[in-house]
C-alpha cells in the first residue's frame, strides 16, 4: 500500500470532460431562448398597447402601433446587447 505505483492518469491533457461540455451547451441555449422570448414578449406587447391606443383614439391610420413597435423593438435590441456583455 504505501509501496503502490501511482496509477496513470487516464485523460489525456488537451480533452475536456464531455459532460461538462454538453452541460455548457444546454446551459447557453436555455439563456438565449430566454433572451428570445423576452425579446418575443417585449415587442408584442408594444404593437398590443399601439393598437388598443389607435383603437381607443379612433386613428384612421396605426400611428401609435408603429411608434410603439418600433420603440419596443429598439428596446429589446437594447437590453439583448446589454445581456450580451454581460458575459
Amino acid at each position: 500500500m504505501e509501496n503502490e505505483p501511482e496509477q496513470p492518469n487516464l485523460k489525456p491533457s488537451g480533452s475536456s470532460d464531455p459532460l461538462k461540455k454538453a452541460t455548457e451547451k444546454t446551459t447557453s441555449f436555455v439563456q438565449f431562448s430566454g433572451i428570445a422570448f423576452q425579446m418575443l414578449g417585449t415587442i408584442g406587447l408594444g404593437v398590443w398597447a399601439g393598437m388598443k391606443l389607435d383603437a381607443w383614439q379612433q386613428n384612421r391610420r396605426p400611428i401609435w402601433t408603429i411608434a410603439l413597435s418600433l420603440t419596443a423593438i429598439g428596446a429589446s435590441l437594447y437590453l439583448f446587447i446589454r445581456q450580451l456583455t454581460k458575459r
